[in-house]
């Protein structure tokens, strides 16, 4: 009796065993850990969302799971997961890379401040299933080219989309997701329903606001890349003084919701 019930617990022990491999088998086919390819200014990282102690990090390093990338007012970095995707954090961000390890699809949780997502299709071009969520939206992707930036403590998220598809959820109040197609943004506010908003037929006024954001951005990217030396968050350029000194490189400008 004693024999079959130590085989019994013997094979309990198996199966379970054997269920945690295999729902973990899709976590273990991705790499989940992001490489920096390129970084500039202040970035570091803490052991998780709570941290207190941070970690700079440098080209090469490797970001673990539920880690909170933080970027001072000059940081940038470029990070790269193992299916070919990158990711872009801007400057004053708060960013957690994978938050929820038993959903390996789960990339980033935007806490403040802007991302940049590059999501590469699947093999044969197939969708290659992700999503960024902030404190008020989920973001789900499937191969494509978008921003996300949380605006202020209160969560506020504006979407913009280059390439692909998105759909946006609110996760604050009851109410339909809404489809982003490229050229079109959407605003998320904490509990208040989902309102899609278009941009002008030419996408004139986004990509405008777009344009002047990247720009910014450029420069700041631009001063690694020459080797330009300086104070942080200061580049020079034709609005220079002539002189010498550099000019402060802004944040991004308010999104189209005029936030």
């Amino acid at each position: 009796m004693l024999q079959r019930l130590t085989l019994s617990r013997t094979v309990r022990t198996l199966l379970i065993a054997a269920a945690v491999g295999v729902s973990m088998a899709p976590l273990r086919a991705q790499d989940i850990k992001a490489t920096v390819l390129t970084l500039t200014g202040r970035v570091s990282v803490m052991a998780d969302a709570g941290g207190l102690y941070e970690q700079p990090l440098f080209q090469g390093m490797a970001v673990k799971p539920q880690q909170l990338i933080v970027t001072g007012p000059d940081g940038y970095a470029q990070f790269q997961v193992s299916d070919g995707s990158t990711f872009e954090v801007f400057s004053n961000a708060r960013v957690v890379f994978r938050p929820t390890l038993a959903n390996w699809r789960d990339l980033l949780k935007v806490m403040l401040g802007r991302v940049k997502v590059y999501i590469q299709h699947g093999p044969g071009g197939k969708p290659n299933n992700n999503e960024v969520s902030s404190p008020t939206a989920v973001i789900s992707v499937r191969g494509t080219i978008f921003d996300v930036e949380v605006e202020d403590s209160d969560g506020t998220t504006l979407v913009t989309v280059d390439e692909g598809l998105v759909s946006v959820r609110n996760t604050t109040v009851a109410g339909n997701s809404v489809d982003v197609n490229p050229g079109g943004y959407v605003e998320v506010f904490r509990n208040v329903p989902l309102a899609f908003v278009k941009p002008d037929k030419s996408n004139a006024a986004q990509m405008a606001i777009k344009a002047a954001r990247d720009a910014a951005w450029q420069i700041l990217r631009g001063r690694q890349v020459a080797g330009v030396s300086g104070a942080p968050g200061t580049a020079p350029g034709p609005q220079g003084d002539g002189k010498g000194k550099g000019t402060t490189v802004p944040g991004p400008p308010p999104g189209p919701g005029g936030h």
